[in-house]
């Protein structure tokens, strides 16, 4: 993880879309901080995890979301509303939906990405690598065909990276469609090549569509894999670690 910015609000500009990472393995005195941002019906989501390590990633990710989405728009962090569309994807109440803020979270492992920008639709994915017993199988029912051709092409060692950088991307695109469910993985390409920039190559067969798009790959810790879709041009910048609140 990179060194910590100040706490200085940051500012959400036509564009552009930042994006932060916040780790989640904390000590308890700062998760009973968080604990404290909570809404009530996140405390009881948290309570209801079997593990507690899940009940952990939750409380940390969703605390650190409403502190930095309360740091942009210049509010408490739990005077934070939100409402959920399709795979409980979560965006601003009324009024805060006023300030036209977008964002997006995705955590896995012990880090949550977040992404905040202005007007323009954006997902976020972040996936820890790990070995995966059916990865053909995956591919095969998740992917183009064309993506599929280009995974298989690649030696077996750089298959679990390229991967995780398919999934990634698909997952941040998916997630910035909003969709959900309803969209099918295999309606659309990406690159996925090691050391081939992130892009979108076609949407349902239609290049010219895919054009429209951001996709860029973020820069997070070995071991995992990132990525970030905006539905327009945008600059996507990595802006560092966002840390718990000491008050």
């Amino acid at each position: 993880m990179t060194a910590a910015p100040s706490r200085t609000d940051p500012t959400a500009r036509a564009g552009h879309v930042d994006v932060w990472a916040t780790a989640l393995d904390l000590a308890p005195a700062a998760l009973a901080r968080l604990r404290g941002l909570l809404s009530e019906d996140e405390a009881a989501r948290a309570a209801r995890f079997h593990f507690e390590r899940d009940a952990r990633r939750f409380t940390v990710a969703r605390a650190a979301l409403r502190d930095l989405l309360g740091a942009y728009l210049g509010v408490a962090p739990r005077a934070v509303r939100f409402v959920y569309g399709a795979r409980d994807k979560p965006a601003l109440a009324s009024p805060l939906d006023d300030s036209q803020l977008q964002f997006n979270v995705s955590h896995s492992g012990e880090i949550a990405l977040y992404a905040v920008g202005l007007h323009r639709r954006v997902g976020v994915d972040i996936e820890q690598l790990r070995a995966l017993d059916d990865l053909e199988g995956l591919a095969a029912r998740n992917f183009s065909a064309a993506e599929c051709r280009a995974l298989f092409a690649l030696p077996p060692e750089l298959r679990t990276p390229a991967f995780f950088a398919c999934w990634t991307r698909k997952e941040a695109y998916i997630k910035a469609v909003g969709d959900g469910l309803a969209y099918p993985l295999d309606a659309f390409t990406v690159s996925l090549a090691p050391g081939e920039a992130a892009r979108l190559v076609e949407i349902e067969g239609d290049p010219a569509a895919a054009q429209r798009w951001t996709l860029q790959a973020v820069a997070v810790p070995s071991g995992y894999e990132a990525a970030v879709a905006v539905d327009g041009p945008a600059t996507v910048t990595m802006c560092g670690d966002w840390q718990e609140p000491t008050s």
